[in-house]
Parts: C-alpha cells; structure tokens; sequence
C-alpha cells in the first residue's frame, strides 16, 4: 500500500519545488496541492512561503484556504510552517502596516532590529546557527539530534515573537539581536530559517517531520 503523502500548499507564493524536492529525498511522496479534500487527508501538511506578509495572507484568502488551514491543525496531524509560513502562524505582522494572520501562534511579527541601537544589517541572509532556548527542548521534536554547531539557510528581515516562552523551539543570534528562530505548539511547528536549503542538517529535520506522520 503507498503511504498518504505529505501535503505542500501551493497558494502562489513559496519555493514550492526545492521543498517538493527534499521531502522526496528524506523517502516520504510530497503533494502540492490547493485542494481542500487532499489537504485534510494528507498524512502531515507543509505551509511554505516567501515574501510579503500581506500578500501571502492575500493570496490563502483568495484560494480559499484560511479555513481548510484551521481544520487540518485541528485534526491532530503534524503541521509545518517555513519562512514566511511560520511568520504567518502569528496573530499579526507589522509589516507594510498591520496585516491580521492565522492566529495558531499567540504573538505578532516584527522587523529587526528591535531598537534604534541596534546592529542587524537587514536583510539577514546567511547561514547562522540555531539554539536550544533550554536542556531538553529538543528531544521528540523535529530538532532532534541538531547540535549548537549546526548552521541553517536564512533570508528574511522580520521575525515572529511568541507571547508564549513555551512556544519557542530555538533562537538565533545575529549581531545584538537574538530572536526566535523555531516555534512549536502542539502539533504546529514553525522555522524561519529554510530546512530544505540547510544541507544534511535540514533534511534531518524533514525526516524527523515525516516521522512525526508515523507515531
């Protein structure tokens, strides 16, 4: 019997074919889809994505898929946001003015730096290590066996900010700012940074995800 595949929502917006691409090479079959019946039955659903806030909320409004969104997280099934799909997790984003998002994250996204001293040079594009926010954090999630020495593939100039300390799956340091770099909620997770473009270590991470679609 084939195994349900990997649901990857195509909303118009994201490198839909580089996720496609390494989700194939971890052993799991990617499916990029819009489609409301194939999203609900997918084993696990991806939400990637780049750009504009306003414009990736936009475009989920007008395919229609704000709601088939909710109900997927609500089956219990695992749930990945990338990039701009983790920012778009969050109850807000301040960027180009205040744009409403999907609520599963309590907290808003914001630019760095965060204060007028700060050093960030923005855009951060680089590759930049990630950190566990304490012991422990990592184990049974999809940063397990990722060490401190570890870099990931970043490109983004704002950062989403949970309200929840809990919330927080690992930081990242970059000049004198030090934000939040992976979120979990249950079964939500969220990486800003691109696992698909990050190397052994990121397809590590993918495979930990498909193996989420297992237990």
């Amino acid at each position: 019997m084939t195994a349900s595949p990997i649901a990857i929502l195509d909303y118009g917006i994201g490198n839909i074919r580089s996720i496609s691409n390494a989700v194939e090479s971890v052993g799991a079959v990617p499916l990029l889809t819009r489609d409301p019946s194939e999203i609900i039955t997918a084993r696990a659903l991806i939400f990637p994505g780049v750009g504009a806030f306003s414009h990736g909320m936009d475009n989920l409004a007008a395919f229609d898929l704000i709601d088939v969104i909710h109900r997927f997280v609500q089956t219990g099934k695992p749930f990945l946001g990338i990039c701009l799909g983790m920012q778009m997790l969050f109850d807000g984003s301040e960027e180009f003015g205040n744009t409403r998002g999907l609520g599963l994250i309590k907290g808003m996204v914001r630019q760095m730096p965060f204060s007028s001293q700060g050093t960030c040079k923005l855009p951060h594009i680089r590759w930049n290590s990630i950190r566990e926010p304490h012991s422990g954090r990592w184990d049974n999630t999809l940063l397990a066996g990722t060490t401190a020495e570890e870099e990931m593939y970043f490109v983004h100039s704002f950062v989403g900010m949970p309200e929840r300390q809990e919330d927080v799956l690992a930081t990242t340091d970059y000049g004198d700012c030090r934000f939040c770099s992976a979120v979990q909620h249950d079964n939500i997770y969220g990486m800003q940074f691109h696992p698909e473009k990050s190397r052994a270590s990121g397809l590590r991470i993918l495979r930990n995800f498909t193996q989420l679609t297992l237990s």
